[in-house]
């Protein structure tokens, strides 16, 4: 069972569920944008007992401190999370991100290689935005910030965060109807986060510094970090392996929680 708990850290206040069992391993999850901790919820169950789950919400989204700007870069969120962890005295732990989650955790390991000793990295990708497609973010984000998830918004966002066998699959229903009340409770002033995402920079050429174990997952459905971006990711990383996942989309923890936790917890276990 998660505490919550309140990080004060890089000048803010920082949201941080935490299973708090000093005694094991710590598992730092990073969890995507729209999607907020909770993301992790299934894993955290399926660690119970294996692993202590620590699980941070960044700036300007779910319940931390409010953004400080009109951007909240993937820089400064890396160098918010490392802090965060600093604070809490965690070192050497096991990464598990999404989407921008890996945005995250790849900064966090090339700069701080001391604070992770492996990672999985499910939905994301190591390049910036190509410039057709963050020209079409860029109005889908000031969208966002006018009107809110509401609408044809809402549904673009559900289509980008789950792939199209997820979505007419009955037996996964639940969880879409779940995130997709969710998302459209979102506020307008998640659109800094949201620019910070669509206007990062690359980082492939930090990769050959992360020297950690690491296993990329993705799915060959997902049209916002698409398969080639997967591939270049886990050649860029010296010890990788990728796991290409057939009918799913951009969020394999939530689409198939009961194939992708096993897997997960046996590579951490592994490591």
């Amino acid at each position: 069972m998660s505490t919550a708990r309140r990080i004060k850290a890089a000048g803010g206040e920082f949201h941080v569920d935490d299973t708090g069992e000093l005694d094991l391993v710590p598992v730092v999850c990073f969890h995507s944008l729209f999607l907020d901790n909770r993301q992790m919820d299934e894993f955290t169950k399926a660690a119970a007992g294996q692993f202590r789950v620590i699980r941070p919400e960044y700036r300007g989204q779910g319940r931390s401190c409010a953004a400080n700007s009109d951007i909240v870069t993937v820089e400064q969120d890396a160098g918010e999370m490392t802090a965060v962890l600093d604070v809490m005295g965690i070192t050497n732990a096991h990464f598990l991100s999404s989407s921008m989650g890996g945005d995250v955790g790849l900064r966090v390991a090339a700069n701080r290689p001391d604070l992770v000793r492996s990672m999985v990295i499910t939905g994301s990708s190591a390049r910036a935005e190509p410039a057709d497609q963050l020209a079409e973010f860029r109005v889908w984000v000031d969208d966002v910030g006018e009107r809110g998830f509401v609408d044809d918004v809402l549904d673009t966002t559900v289509k980008i965060m789950f792939g199209k066998t997820t979505l007419a699959d009955p037996s996964k229903a639940d969880v879409v109807q779940l995130w997709t009340e969710r998302i459209a409770a979102l506020p307008t002033s998640l659109k800094p986060a949201m620019a910070g995402v669509i206007e990062r920079s690359s980082v492939i050429p930090q990769l050959a510094h992360i020297t950690v174990p690491c296993l990329v997952i993705s799915g060959e459905e997902c049209i916002a970090r698409p398969p080639e971006w997967a591939h270049e990711l886990a050649d860029g990383l010296p010890n990788s392996e990728l796991w290409m996942m057939s009918g799913i989309g951009h969020s394999p923890l939530l689409e198939a929680p009961e194939i992708v936790n096993p897997r997960i917890l046996e590579f951490f276990r592994t490591h």
